[in-house]
């Protein structure tokens, strides 16, 4: 005899996964994107997905190797204004603990040829040592789109580096600025800053890293709007509005600061993604006082950075900080704002600063020497699939000073990773470069001591 419990959840299921709908296609072809997992909580995760049409989107997700003992993670109409983008909070799940999830279209599973999971954060403190975790980080990410690319030798490259990132089963994903590059008939058209998007996200050696990784993202100005754009750019805006529809991040910018920063804790560590275009002023403009980050989110990076008990504090900035030699996109060109940064790092004593950018196309290590304190590092990891920074050895700046010997990679098109591992304490960050093949190019080795003030 049919139970009555098992009845209503026969219903429950049709109500949130068919929506009492019948499917207008084959669920797969209706699949635009993702899904992506954005960020991820001890008890909490969003998950990411577009559709090509509006359609019903549900989402069941499970303990791994339980699915018997599904969960409904609701459904969501897609719709066209919305750029057919639904996002699915998933709540109430347990620490530690490993999920796989499924995707219905109008009713019907959505076969992937790669896995859709995700894993809760660990409750370690007053309990464990942290987590070992591991990051993955990269910009620069040009797709080609041939009607609208510059004439002769396409600028993108292969994508298949994001299949290689994904096979190095990072936690996180650090997209760093460029994660598409807007075109000339794209700048001043919100519809095809969305068309940009689209194409961009829709790649199919995307989908497995977005599927199974926490993405995060800020910009920079081939995804913000034209080279080299600032404050000044008309369709900021609008810009940022696509950003927010498009990645799953944990916040954007404060209730009264628009903008694509955020704080973002994972194990003993914490990120600080910040925003470099939309309050910055013109690179050519003669002030020495000219903003850059802008006062309100200079004050809440110092706050935040006051606040943080993390061991590693990294601050992500879609250009390089601390190049003295890198021309004027660079936050060292704006001495005002760099020099109170520095400042207060100082003064306040802040441990375990690290700052991770992209831009450049290409990647290197640089090391800061401060008198009586800790070195600030950078790592720039550049590009992904973007042109490659081939002639850096006919400028001055082949032989900076400031970069640590053997991490210059600048013929090669590389991504880079984080590995943060060790009792508490004693914990350890391992950087390291990759190809696109995934051969490790350098490595650099700190241990969390180094970072210390005295």
């Amino acid at each position: 005899m049919i139970s009555v419990r098992k009845v209503f959840k026969s219903f429950i299921i049709l109500f949130f996964v068919l929506g009492f709908t019948l499917p207008a296609m084959a669920q797969d072809s209706l699949l635009q994107a993702g899904p992506m997992v954005g960020y991820t909580e001890m008890m909490e995760t969003s998950i990411w997905v577009q559709t090509k049409q509006p359609a019903k989107v549900a989402v069941n997700y499970w303990p791994k190797g339980k699915e018997k003992k599904f969960m409904l993670g609701g459904s969501k109409q897609t719709q066209k204004d919305h750029s057919n983008v639904a996002e699915f909070i998933l709540l109430n799940l347990k620490p530690g603990t490993q999920y796989e999830y499924k995707i219905f279209i109008n009713g019907k599973e959505v076969e992937t040829p790669y896995s859709t999971e995700f894993k809760t954060q660990a409750l370690w403190q007053w309990r464990t040592d942290p987590p070992a975790f591991t990051v993955a980080l990269g910009s620069c990410l040009y797709i080609n789109d041939k009607p609208y690319d510059r004439p002769g030798k396409p600028y993108g490259g292969d994508p298949s580096i994001l299949e290689t990132i994904a096979q190095k089963k990072p936690d996180v994903m650090l997209w760093m600025g460029d994660n598409i590059y807007y075109r000339e008939p794209d700048f001043y058209s919100t519809t095809r800053l969305d068309y940009r998007y689209r194409d961009g996200r829709k790649i199919p050696e995307m989908q497995p890293l977005l599927a199974s990784t926490v993405n995060l993202a800020i910009w920079d100005d081939h995804d913000y709007g034209p080279n080299n754009s600032d404050r000044s750019y008309r369709k900021k805006n609008e810009s940022l509005k696509l950003f927010k529809r498009y990645w799953a991040n944990p916040k954007y910018g404060t209730k009264d600061t628009p903008g694509v920063f955020f704080r973002y804790k994972y194990s003993d560590t914490e990120f600080f993604m910040l925003d470099d275009r939309y309050y910055r002023a013109p690179d050519d403009l003669k002030d020495p006082d000219k903003p850059y980050l802008g006062k309100k989110q200079l004050q809440w990076l110092e706050d935040g950075l006051s606040d943080s008990y993390a061991t590693f504090k990294f601050i992500v900035i879609g250009n390089q900080a601390t190049n003295k030699m890198a021309g004027s996109e660079a936050y060292a060109n704006y001495p005002h704002e760099y020099n109170e940064l520095m400042h207060f790092l100082k003064k306040q004593k802040i441990e375990g600063v690290v700052f991770l950018s992209g831009d450049r196309h290409f990647t290197e290590l640089l090391k800061k020497d401060r008198k009586n304190l800790y070195p600030i590092y950078e790592f720039t990891s550049s590009p992904l699939t973007s042109g490659t920074f081939s002639t850096l050895d006919q400028t001055k700046e082949f032989h900076n000073p400031q970069r640590v010997d053997g991490t210059l990679v600048y013929k090669k098109r590389s991504f880079g990773l984080l590995k943060i591992s060790g009792k508490k304490g004693n914990r350890t960050l391992v950087m390291q470069a990759f190809d696109k093949d995934g051969n490790k190019l350098w490595d650099y080795k700190i241990n969390e001591d180094e970072l210390k003030v005295d």
